[in-house]
């Protein structure tokens, strides 16, 4: 039931729970209040993502099954949490009831993602284009940043991303200087830390640090909005709500919420691996995340899932064992409990600069740059999916992105398979014959074609087994090699079968050659074999073609 959890490194587990605690609490500070601006209660939403960050990583570091994981609230968990909030905040009747159904979507993820486990889809998760798992992420970064303008220009959240673009030029004419130039600030360290200081300290927790103390001495007075006081006490237990009539909405949300959550963690699970050269329990792992999730929403704490930045410092600071992973829960929980006082003092502005370098770091720059070079159609697809991720949604930016890959991957594959499916009646074609054989067709004078298929038969291929038939003209028997064929499709097998039952109909002999396996199975369920005589079904193609041979009028075969 428990991950691998054992005392043999606690040193090293020790130093990177500590560690990724430090990174962990100004992250958790910056999403919590990201959602909560979205809500219309800031006061709870920075709560939320402290205890998020503690529920989460407690309890997938304990039931997970990858040992060095560090699972918080993350970015494109975030924004997607935020989009939900921001959906049900436009008909509940508080921020409150808002929160509280956006809570329960996170409850239903985390059962999805339990769902998956159990039925051990683990490694069917990340099986998606790279092309459409770049755009959904590039597109997820966007949102982020774009979501960040408002505070980061030192005003409230103007209703997502669609709001947000609509109200760009007032949002700027309104900017607070004094705000602007803190976030600014706070940015500038992110990207150009200190090297000295950044050995041991995370840039994340230098920023939050320098810009709460510039806040407090050079910019005081200045009338900076700062975190609204928030309580220190235990959160509690809150039934999940689905009082507001919305639940195929919230079904829906949960699924895309889920499986993003299951994307991220096994993504970061595969990172962990390189590292530490193990290797991660996928299913094991969805049903840790799950359990998190849900005890995260029932506790009214935001959604997470493994976090790469935290998981990386976390093994590079020597945590090997899911312990590193509890040290950093309870860490985070002594300074939610014993700090959350003073948390009232760090400037809105500061959390808007860290949220929005996340947002920034989450966009693929590094494979936008070079899609258009690769091929114009992983372009196509990146940059569309960006489009629909930012301008619709997430469900309907992968369902089309993931559809079009797919039909564009299977017309490739089956262009390359069709050029596997030959007929040959001479000696002349470029394919390897023994001398026996090229003999046998030679004699046959074009009167025995030899219909040659190889490879996975898919269903893409199905056209040109009719395209081949169809050409075929005055030949009196025809001999179909199945015996290089790896997988025989049912569209292919049932163009098969219209291509024997044809030649059949017209009075040509027909021979099959080498079909076994699956692909024997295939052809016997399809009742396809019976149409043949026993003596017309062999292993061996030579025998074929001297059968077919033999089936010929004396007068074809000396012509």
């Amino acid at each position: 039931m428990l991950n691998r959890i054992n005392a043999t490194n606690i040193r090293g587990d020790v130093f990177g729970g500590l560690t990724a605690a430090v990174i962990a609490l100004p992250m958790a500070l910056a999403f919590g209040i990201a959602v909560g601006n979205a809500s219309g209660a800031p006061e709870v939403g920075a709560a939320a993502g402290l205890w998020g960050a503690v529920i989460i990583g407690l309890v997938a570091s304990l039931f997970g099954g990858t040992p060095t994981l560090i699972s918080e609230p993350t970015g494109p968990m975030t924004v997607v949490f935020t989009s939900v909030v921001i959906s049900f905040a436009s008909t509940a009747e508080s921020p409150q009831k808002a929160l509280a159904m956006a809570f329960t979507v996170g409850v239903l993820a985390g059962i999805f993602q339990i769902l998956f486990g159990l039925f051990r889809l683990g490694r069917y998760i990340t099986m998606m284009p790279y092309t459409v798992i770049s755009g959904f992420m590039s597109g997820i970064g966007i949102i982020l940043v774009l979501l960040q303008l408002a505070p980061f220009l030192g005003q409230d959240p103007t209703g997502g991303v669609m709001g947000t673009l609509s109200q760009l030029p007032t949002l700027v004419q309104g900017t607070r200087p004094m705000e602007l130039l803190l976030a600014v600030i706070t940015l500038a360290i992110l990207w150009f830390p200190p090297a000295g200081l950044k050995k041991f300290c995370p840039p994340q927790l230098l920023a939050l640090v320098v810009g709460t103390v510039l806040a407090l001495t050079a910019f005081q007075g200045a009338g900076l909005r700062t975190i609204p006081e928030f309580s220190a006490k235990f959160p509690t237990l809150s039934l999940p709500d689905f009082s507001g009539g919305q639940i195929r909405m919230m079904v829906v949300n949960a699924a895309v919420l889920g499986m993003l959550g299951c994307i991220d963690a096994l993504l970061t699970s595969v990172v962990a691996d390189s590292l530490t050269r193990t290797e991660h329990d996928s299913n094991k792992e969805l049903i840790g995340q799950g359990l998190a999730n849900v005890a995260s929403g029932l506790f009214g704490a935001l959604p997470g899932a493994g976090a790469t930045m935290g998981t990386v410092v976390n093994i590079q600071a020597g945590g090997r064992t899911a312990l590193s992973g509890v040290v950093r829960a309870m860490v985070l929980m002594l300074v939610v409990l014993l700090a959350a006082p003073f948390a009232s003092r760090i400037p809105l502005a500061v959390l808007a600069g860290i949220a929005l370098k996340v947002g920034i770091d989450i966009i693929d720059w590094e494979f936008l740059k070079r899609a258009h070079h690769l091929s114009l159609k992983a372009a196509v697809i990146t940059y569309g999916v960006i489009l629909l991720t930012v301008l619709v949604d997430l469900i309907t930016a992968v369902g089309i992105g993931v559809f079009v890959a797919n039909v564009l991957t299977i017309d490739r594959m089956s262009a390359l398979q069709s050029r596997r499916v030959k007929t040959i009646s001479t000696t002349d074609d470029d394919v390897e014959l023994s001398s026996e054989e090229q003999s046998l067709l030679d004699q046959a004078a074009g009167k025995v074609l030899l219909f040659q298929l190889a490879g996975p038969m898919i269903f893409g291929v199905a056209k040109a087994i009719s395209r081949e038939h169809n050409a075929i003209a005055n030949c009196k028997a025809v001999v179909f090699d199945l015996s290089e064929v790896s997988h025989l499709g049912v569209t292919a097998a049932i163009a098969l079968e219209n291509a024997v039952k044809e030649a059949i109909e017209v009075g040509r002999q027909v021979f099959m050659v080498g079909a076994t396996g699956s692909t024997e199975n295939r052809l016997r369920k399809l009742k396809l074999l019976d149409r043949l005589p026993a003596e017309n079904i062999t292993p061996d193609r030579l025998q074929a073609l001297s059968l077919a041979v033999g089936s010929l009028p004396s007068t074809a075969r000396n012509a």
